[in-house]
């Protein structure tokens, strides 16, 4: 009896085996039915859909998003008053990562984070149609003002930087140190995989001349690629390709050993430069913003630049690779597609390798007659103190070759009243300044720069005429930037965002494409329709 009862358990036994086994996975991981094993990157959207058709719900193809990404707090640039502060100052700004991680943002369906939207990146993403510099001067330097189409009682001036473009024939030798992030956290399909395809684009673009090392980084950094000539392409390639993600974050030392390595191969006269490529998420040495910010200060006295390459999402640290390639004489660029790729690291390749002026900084000098008040959009986190602007030991930012920088300015005309909550009237400033003064001038621009091995700053000057045009007669210049400008506004939801709508910025950009032979320009125009479209 007792074994009839053993025999009946276990028969029951096999049926549940048989039963649960039917929907187990093979040995392989491989799925029987269903959808197909998620990796790291698609889990979470996998996840969504499933959660939405359970519901009965449209499914939402995107990324939520994940409160791990860091960005660095901004406040926005209030009005000020020209008699009360007549000067404003700040650092040029050639940064482009904004624009594409606002993009990633916008193509999920999720709004950016406020914090995430630099204005002058979104505007400094575009090519602009500025002439190109002549005589010795590396950058022309171009003006214009006109009404401001989200307040018709304001002007907006515009102030145009172009660098002198080089062909990469003529450019000097390159001495290029790849630091890579081959963390645990960089292995997903747009992380280590793309990073590898954007670099395999910027290698076949360069000489013979140039060398090429690859240091990496985890728990600790090493040196896979001693300083190679390119003319082994196939070394560094091959290089390149063996690399695998895995450990944790040791950023500082890598930092360390990739400025080391660029000192002993420095070439005199050359390109000297770290191309630091992560998403930032350092968790091992070093790994504040401020220590890090500190080595690199400390670094970049060996006149060895550095470009920073932001990838991924989840826990992308903005915050941290935008103030390493500020204090590093260098630039940040965010990189989310083979498209982000090729415009970043080879369609405009000599722009991020090869520096034709350090130390940019612009002030400009208000006209009291013409301007009751100004402020400066965007650049929130490169103004500086007008002392600073005349000191040469400052830092501030760098042009490369045939890039294009460009600054809005908003101003209240004379006789308007400039709102500044909180700040009570002047007792001693009754007398207003007459019309005449300075004929038609609203402002003067100055700028200061330095040679990219020099120490001591030139010093250019520009005046800036009113001529009260109306937005609609501007250039396409100045009418595209405003559109892209005023797009910054709305996704920040600016209390300085007045009349802007989606359908003005539109119709204005779409006016202005100019011949847009890259698309840069049209695809602005798709993300404005999405940005609508998710504001109902």
């Amino acid at each position: 009896m007792n074994y009839a009862r053993i025999l009946i358990v276990l028969l029951f036994g096999i049926s549940l085996l048989f039963v649960y086994g039917c929907t187990a996975e093979p040995a392989d991981g491989t799925k029987t039915g269903g959808l197909p094993e998620p990796s790291t990157y698609d889990a979470k959207r996998v996840s969504n859909a499933n959660t939405a058709t359970a519901s009965n719900e449209a499914p939402m193809d995107f990324e939520e998003t994940d409160s791990s990404e860091k960005y660095a707090s901004l406040d926005e640039n209030p009005f000020y008053e020209t008699k009360r502060a007549p000067l404003s100052t700040f650092s040029i700004d050639v940064d482009t990562a904004s624009y594409a991680n606002v993009r990633r943002y916008l193509e999920r369906g999720t709004a950016p984070p406020k914090d995430a939207v630099r204005i002058e990146e979104l505007v400094n993403y575009f090519e602009y149609d500025y002439p190109q510099p002549v005589g010795d001067v590396p950058f022309s330097v171009t003006t214009e003002a006109a009404s401001a189409p989200w307040n018709g009682k304001h002007k907006l001036v515009q102030i145009g930087l172009q660098g002198k473009t080089v062909s990469l024939d003529n450019l000097p030798p390159s001495n290029l140190v790849f630091l890579l992030d081959v963390s645990g956290s960089m292995n997903a399909p747009d992380k280590l995989p793309l990073l590898k395809s954007g670099l395999r684009m910027m290698i076949s673009q360069l000489s013979p001349r140039d060398r090429v090392a690859i240091v990496t980084y985890a728990g600790s950094s090493g040196l896979v690629l001693p300083s190679t000539s390119v003319s082994d392409r196939n070394a560094i390639l091959n290089a390149l390709n063996r690399l695998q993600a895995g450990g944790s974050t040791n950023g500082g030392q890598g930092i360390q050993l990739a400025y080391k390595v660029a000192r002993e191969n420095f070439i005199r006269g050359g390109n000297n430069r770290v191309i630091l490529a992560t998403d930032g998420d350092f968790n091992v040495g070093p790994s504040s913003d401020d220590a890090l910010v500190s080595l690199i200060e400390k670094e970049r006295e060996s006149n060895v630049f550095l470009s920073v390459f932001g990838f991924g999402t989840g826990n992308l640290n903005d915050s941290m690779m935008e103030k390493l390639s500020n204090k590093g004489n260098g630039n940040y660029a965010y990189i989310d597609s083979t498209q982000e790729a090729r415009k970043a690291l080879g369609n405009q390749i000599a722009g991020t390798l090869y520096t034709i002026a350090k130390d940019v900084k612009i002030q400009v000098e208000f006209n009291p007659a013409k301007v009751a008040g100004y402020r400066l959009i965007g650049y929130e986190n490169r103004v500086m103190a007008d002392q600073d602007f005349n000191n040469d030991k400052k830092d501030a930012g760098e042009i490369g070759a045939g890039v294009s920088v460009t600054a809005l300015y908003e101003l209240v005309p004379a006789g308007q009243r400039v709102i500044n909550p909180g700040i009570d009237k002047l007792k001693y400033s009754k007398v207003e300044p007459t019309g005449e003064a300075f004929g038609s001038e609203l402002m003067t621009v100055k700028l200061r720069y330095k040679e990219p091995d020099g120490a001591k700053s030139k010093l250019l000057k520009h005046g800036v005429l009113d001529r009260n045009a109306s937005m609609e007669a501007a250039s396409d210049n100045m009418r595209f930037a405003s559109s892209v400008a005023e797009f910054g506004l709305l996704l920040r939801d600016s209390k300085y965002k007045g009349s802007a709508s989606f359908d003005s910025i539109r119709k204005r950009a779409a006016s202005s494409m100019g011949s847009d032979l890259k698309g840069y320009r049209g695809g602005f125009l798709s993300l404005v329709d999405l940005a609508a479209k998710s504001r109902g």
